[in-house]
This record gives C-alpha cells, structure tokens and sequence, in this order.
C-alpha cells in the first residue's frame, strides 16, 4: 500500500475511532459480528494465523468483508488502543476506506 494512502487511512481509522464507530478486540468484534453488527473487519498483517482464520471463517459466514492491513503498531497508534482487530460500524468510514486505491489490495 502507498504509503499516503496508508496514512490517510489510518487517519480515517482514528476519526472512526473518535465517533464511536469502530468496535476493537478479538471478543467484542467476534460479538459484534455474529449479532450481524458491523460493515468490514480488519485484522493486522503480523496477527495470529490461528486468530485470523477465526475471524475470517466469521466473517465470511456472516457475509461481513475482511481485510488484512497494517501492522499492530501503526493501527493500535491510529486508534489509541494495542489492538490487531477492529470492526468498522459505519458504512460512511467503510465505503470511504474500500475506495481508496490499493486499499483491499491484500497482495502486497
């Protein structure tokens, strides 16, 4: 991913984070995602494979999209927490993210 677009997209993670519209952590976003709560998931590159398929398996049944981007560290400073999953609750922030060039590219 550029490197001015990861930005901008973890500036946008940030704000979501500030309008109470991103959901974090391995157990609440499990919840959230089975309560069919949330409009895209992402989990962190350097996250556990046992935890990723998890999550991934959840998402794909419950037809919620799944990406893997950033490292735990750049997305925990963006939102203020240590997190490697967030679950976006806004489809504003969602449409907004999945837009960006290079985005979704999960083939980096």
């Amino acid at each position: 991913m550029e490197e001015l677009v990861k930005q901008r997209a973890l500036n946008l993670l940030g704000m979501a984070t500030a309008a109470r519209k991103l959901i974090s952590g391995e157990e609440q976003v499990i919840q959230s995602i089975q309560r069919q709560k949330g409009n895209l998931v992402i989990c962190t590159k350097d996250c556990s494979a046992n935890t990723v398929k998890k999550i991934k398996n959840k998402c794909e049944y419950y037809e919620i999209p799944f990406v893997q981007q950033f490292e735990t560290d750049e997305l925990s400073l963006a939102i203020g927490k240590r997190r490697s999953i967030v679950l976006i609750d806004d489809r504003g922030f969602t449409k907004s993210l999945l837009k960006m060039k290079g985005f979704n590219d999960m083939n980096e």
